[in-house]
């Protein structure tokens, strides 16, 4: 897994052996920045289920303000750390070792919403779910947010009209599919 663009272009970033993490192919990634490529610059990103900080880094080597990475696993937390310094992105991270509730909670305060908020938990869990519920009612994200959540293909997400998103489009791929949310204007 590598850097696809940006400040740390082509610089290797290492992933965790086994399967504890699964990590955004190169391609899938390529394409998913190639989408959002208006909406990186300057604008703070969120990295949710994190696993080696793939998606984050990405982030930030194009121009992201700053990034948070909430992750549960101490190992993957301590490869995203790895991955920030092998970048020299560390200045502008936050690395959070927790579940997500928690991790979310950690953030609540901060001065502004978020820009983006990538989330990418293990699938078939309904972790997404969980996650947008706490979103819905949390000043993390708001109005001009752009969510993105990547599930297996077969994941049904309907339910995040009830819960106050509309949903901007859906890629899909052979496996899995990104869904791109935004909180619908009160």
């Amino acid at each position: 897994m590598r850097v696809i663009a940006g400040s740390a272009r082509r610089l290797n970033l290492k992933t965790l052996e086994g399967t504890d993490t699964r990590p955004t192919t190169d391609r899938i990634k390529e394409t998913l920045f190639n989408m959002i490529r208006e909406d990186v610059a300057g604008r703070s990103f969120l990295d949710c289920f994190a696993g080696s900080g793939g998606i984050g880094i990405e982030a930030l080597s194009r121009g992201a303000s700053w990034a948070a990475f909430i992750e549960k696993n101490p190992r993957a937390a301590a490869c995203i750390r790895q991955n920030l310094k092998t970048t020299h992105l560390e200045e502008s991270a936050r690395v959070l070792v927790c579940d997500i509730t928690g991790g979310l909670a950690r953030l609540e305060g901060r001065t502004e919403p978020f820009g983006i908020i990538f989330m990418d938990p293990p699938y078939r869990r309904e972790l997404e779910r969980k996650t947008l519920e706490y979103l819905a009612d949390s000043c993390l994200a708001d109005a001009q947010t752009l969510i993105i959540v990547e599930a297996a293909l077969e994941t049904e997400l309907s339910y995040t009209e009830e819960l106050g998103y509309q949903t901007l489009r859906i890629k899909n791929y052979k496996t899995n599919k990104h869904i791109f949310l935004r909180k619908s204007a009160e």
